[in-house]
C-alpha cells in the first residue's frame, strides 16, 4: 500500500529545512545575501520539483541538507550555500552552466561546474569515477570550496544510504573510504572524516559495526564517571592559575577502534585509548604555544606521562594545518589516557579544517602560508604536469592524502617536508628538477647514501650531482612523490622519442645504402621480421643496439616472398555481453554454485569467500573472480572499476568444499590438540588441510585450514571449538 503524499505537509517540511538553514547562516550573512540564497532556493525548488529521492522524499531536501552541512559543519559562507543549493541542477535538469552564470555570477558557476559530473564516453579501461574525480580536483586548484561542498554532498549521501539498493550501498561506501574520507582528513575536517569512516563500516560490515556501537554504549556511563574523576585535579589547578578553558572527553570512533583491534590483533577490552580528554584554552595567538606547554606541565604534575607518546604539533603543525599537543598519561586506575592540549583557534582548525583557515586569515591575524596551501599548490602542480591515465593519477593522489610526513633539512638548514617513506631521490627533485635528473647519491648526516635511501625525521641531506648522470626506468622504483615520478617519466619519454628519431635516421640510411625504397610496406616487413609491434618501438630498439642494423639485408624485401604477418593486438573482451548470455537468471545477478561451468569463475585467494558470505564478482581477462564484500581489496576495485563489478550470490550448494581459516587461542594443556582435531573430524565431517599450533609460556595460538560447505557450517564449527575447555578465542581469518 503506497502512502498518500500530502503536498501541504511536504511544503511545510521543505520550508522548515529552509528556515533552519537561514537561521544557521544568519551570523555570517552580509547585506543582500539572504535575497540571493532565497533566489537559489527557489531556483533549485523549481528545477527539481518533479523529482524524488530513493527514499521517496522531495529531492530539494538533499540540496538543502548539503547547504546545511556546508554552513553548520564546515563553516562556509554565502557563495558556498548558493552553490550547494544548485549543485545538482545542471546534472539533473535542463539548466546549463551558462544559466547559472547569468543568474548567480561566474564564481558560483565555476563551483557548480566543478561539482557536475562529466558525462560522455570513456575509453575502455578508464574509470568514469576517476575522470570525475580528476575534474573535481582541477577546480580544487582554483577554488577549494568545490571539494568542501563535494564532501558535504557525500556526507549527506552516506547518512541517507539506507534507502539505496545493496550493490549501490557497497559502491558508494567503497568510494567514500577510498577517496573522500582521506580527502576530508587531508583538509583537516576530522569530524566529517570520522563520520564517513563509521558510516562506511555501518553499511559494509553491519554486524561488526553494531556490536562495537553497543560495546561503546555500554561503557558510556563508566567512561563519563572516569573522566569526571580524572579531570578533577587538573580542573582545580587550571582555575587556580587563572586560565580561561573548556575540558571535554571525546570517544574514539568505531572505525578507528576496529582498525586498532585488527592491526594489533587485540580485543575490544584491550583498546586502551577508547577516549581522549581535550583541554581547549582561550588565549591570544601570541601566547598559545607557551600556554599549551604550561598546561602540559600541570597535567604531568598529576599523572605520569608515557615519554614515547608525546606528539608536538604546536611547534611543527601537520601538513593539513592541524596544531595540538598530545600526551598519553597513566591514570590512577591504571589506564592510559590521551590528553590533547590546544587553543580555541587550533580547535576550530581541527574541527572545521580548511574553512577555519580562511576565517583566521580574513580576521587579520597574520598567518604564514599554511602547509595546507602548500599542499594545494602541490596538487595543482601535479594536475598540470600529469599525463598518466586518470586511474594512475587517482592512485598517486591517494598516496599523497594519507601520508604521514618526514621532516628533513638542506645543508643550510632549510626545512623540507616530504611524504613518509620518501627517498634521497625524492628530496633532490623537491629541491629542483635539474638536481633530481642529475642526482648521483646523497650525503645524509655526512655519510654517503644511495638514491634509494629512505629519509628519517631530522636527516640533513646534501645531494651529489653529475652532468653525466641520466635517469633510468629503475629510478621509478626509488621515488614516492608524484613530482619526482612525473619528471622522471617525462624525461624517459623524451629520451625515448629522441632515440626513436635516431633509429629512424639509421633505417633510412641503411635502406638507401641497399638501394631499397623507404615505404610503409617495407617498414612493415622489418617490423614483422624483428617481431616489434610499432615503428617507434623498432627504431628505439635499433638505436640502443637491441636490434643489429646489419641484419637488415636485401633478401628481406624480396617481393616474391609473402610479407610475414604483424603481431596482433588483443581486443578487450566483450565481457558484459558474454556474462549477459550465460546468466539468464537476472541480468545483473551472477549466481555462483554447481551450474556455473558455463563461464569461468575463480575464488579470490586474498579473502577466500565461502557460500553464505556476502560476495561480488570482479571481471578480469581470465574470467570472473569472486571476492567477499569485506575483502581488503574490495574498496579499491569498487571505486576504480565500478563497471566491472558483478553482483553475485550463492545458489543452494551441493556438498562442495571451500577452504577457510580458523584462528584459535587459549591456555595450553595436555591433550588439547587432540580434542580440537577430534571435533573437527568427527562431529562435522570437515576435512582439515593443515594445522599449526605454537605454545609459549602456557598459552597457545593455532591456525587451522579446513574445508567447509558454507558460512553456517563454519559458524557451527567455531561454536563447537569455543566450547573446548581451555579455548579462549576462536575466529575466522582471511588467509
Amino acid at each position: 500500500m503506497s502512502t498518500v503524499i500530502d503536498p501541504e505537509v511536504e511544503r511545510q517540511e521543505i520550508l522548515r529545512h529552509y528556515r533552519r538553514l537561514l537561521r544557521t547562516a544568519k551570523p555570517y550573512l552580509k547585506e543582500g545575501d539572504a535575497k540571493l540564497i532565497k533566489k537559489a532556493f527557489n531556483t533549485s525548488l523549481e528545477a527539481h520539483k518533479e523529482m524524488r529521492r530513493k527514499s521517496g522524499e522531495p529531492y530539494i531536501l538533499h540540496p538543502l541538507a548539503v547547504a546545511q552541512i556546508v554552513v553548520e559543519e564546515i563553516g562556509l559562507g554565502t557563495t558556498s550555500i548558493i552553490a550547494a543549493l544548485l549543485h545538482d541542477v545542471v546534472e539533473d535538469t535542463p539548466w546549463e552552466i551558462a544559466d547559472v552564470e547569468r543568474e548567480f555570477g561566474a564564481k558560483v558557476a565555476r563551483i557548480v561546474d566543478g561539482l557536475t559530473k562529466i558525462s560522455g564516453v570513456f575509453d575502455y579501461g578508464t574509470s568514469e569515477q576517476a575522470e570525475n574525480f580528476r575534474k573535481m580536483l582541477l577546480t580544487l586548484s582554483d577554488d577549494v570550496r568545490v571539494i568542501l561542498i563535494k564532501l558535504a554532498d557525500r556526507l549527506h549521501n552516506m547518512r541517507t544510504l539506507g534507502s539505496m539498493p545493496r550493490h549501490k550501498q557497497l559502491k558508494i561506501a567503497s568510494e567514500t573510504i577510498y577517496l573522500y574520507a582521506p580527502l576530508a582528513h587531508r583538509l583537516g575536517l576530522y569530524a566529517i572524516k570520522t563520520e564517513l569512516e563509521d558510516l562506511y563500516l555501518k553499511y559494509t560490515d553491519t554486524e561488526v559495526y553494531n556490536e562495537l556501537v553497543n560495546r561503546v554504549r555500554q561503557s558510556r556511563a563508566a567512561r563519563n564517571r572516569f573522566i569526571k574523576e580524572f579531570v578533577l585535579p587538573i580542573d582545580d589547578e587550571l582555575k587556580a592559575q587563572g586560565f580561561g578553558y573548556e575540558i571535554k572527553g571525546r570517544p574514539k570512533s568505531i572505525y578507528s577502534i576496529l582498525k586498532k583491534m585488527r592491526k594489533q590483533n587485540i580485543t575490544f577490552d584491550e583498546v586502551y585509548d577508547l577516549f581522549a580528554i581535550r583541554v581547549i584554552l582561550d588565549v591570544p595567538p601570541e601566547q598559545e604555544k607557551a600556554a599549551c606547554w604550561q598546561v602540559y606541565s600541570i597535567v604531568t604534575d598529576f599523572y605520569q606521562p608515557n615519554p614515547d607518546r608525546l606528539r608536538d604539533w604546536v611547534s611543527t603543525p601537520k601538513a593539513n594545518g592541524y596544531e595540538s599537543l598530545h600526551t598519553t598519561v597513566m591514570s590512577r586506575t591504571g589506564q592510559w589516557v590521551e590528553v590533547q592540549i590546544r587553543s580555541r583557534r587550533m580547535d576550530d582548525i581541527a574541527e572545521k579544517g580548511y574553512a577555519a583557515h580562511w576565517k583566521y586569515k580574513d580576521s587579520g591575524t597574520p598567518q604564514p602560508e599554511s602547509t595546507l596551501e602548500a599542499w594545494i599548490n602541490k596538487v595543482r602542480e601535479m594536475l598540470e604536469t600529469n599525463n598518466s591515465s586518470a586511474l594512475e593519477f587517482m592512485d598517486e593522489f591517494r598516496q599523497n592524502l594519507f601520508v604521514k610526513e618526514v621532516y628533513a633539512f638542506t645543508p643550510k638548514g632549510k626545512l623540507v617536508i616530504l611524504p613518509d617513506k620518501a627517498t634521497a631521490l625524492d628530496f633532490a627533485f623537491e629541491i629542483h628538477t635539474h638536481i633530481g635528473l642529475q642526482c648521483l647519491g646523497a650525503k645524509v648526516n655526512q655519510k654517503l647514501q644511495p638514491l634509494s635511501y629512505q629519509l628519517r625525521n631530522g636527516d640533513q641531506v646534501e645531494i651529489l650531482t653529475s652532468h653525466k648522470q641520466k635517469p633510468t626506468e629503475e629510478w621509478l622504483q626509488y621515488v614516492t612523490t608524484s613530482k619526482a615520478r612525473t619528471r622522471i617519466k617525462d624525461w624517459l619519454r623524451d629520451d625515448r622519442k629522441a632515440k626513436s628519431e635516431d633509429g629512424r635516421f639509421l633505417v633510412e640510411k641503411r635502406l638507401e645504402l641497399l638501394g631499397i625504397e623507404y615505404s610503409q610496406d617495407n617498414l612493415n616487413r622489418l617490423l614483422a621480421r624483428f617481431n616489434t609491434s610499432s615503428a617507434p618501438e623498432f627504431f628505439y630498439r635499433l638505436a640502443i643496439g637491441q636490434i643489429d642494423g646489419r641484419e637488415i639485408k636485401t633478401d628481406l624485401f624480396d617481393p616474391s616472398i609473402e610479407a610475414p604477418r604483424l603481431p596482433s593486438k588483443l581486443q578487450p573482451k566483450a565481457f558484459d555481453h558474454e556474462v549477459q548470455k550465460v546468466r539468464g537468471v537476472n541480468a545483473n545477478m551472477l549466481v555462483i554454485g554447481e551450474r556455473t561451468d558455463k563461464f569461468d569463475y575463480n575464488i579470490a585467494p586474498c579473502c577466500n569467500p565461502i557460500p553464505g558470505d556476502d560476495v561480488f564478482g570482479f571481471e578480469t581477462e581470465q574470467g570472473i573472480v569472486i571476492h567477499r564484500t569485506s575483502c581488503p581489496k574490495a574498496v579499491q576495485m569498487m571505486s576504480n572499476f565500478g563497471n566491472r563489478i558483478v553482483r553475485a550470490k550463492w545458489t543452494e550448494q551441493l556438498e562442495l568444499a571451500f577452504l577457510a581459516g580458523i584462528r584459535i587461542k587459549g591456555s595450553d594443556r595436555v591433550g588439547l590438540v587432540n580434542d580440537v582435531t577430534r571435533i573437527i573430524s568427527n562431529s562435522l565431517k570437515v576435512n582439515m588441510r593443515s594445522i599449526t599450533i605454537d605454545s609459549d609460556d602456557g598459552m597457545f595460538e593455532g591456525q587451522i585450514m579446513v574445508f567447509v560447505n558454507d558460512t553456517a557450517h563454519l559458524t557451527k564449527l567455531i561454536q563447537r571449538l569455543s566450547k573446548v575447555s581451555g579455548v579462549l578465542q576462536v575466529e575466522r581469518f582471511d588467509s
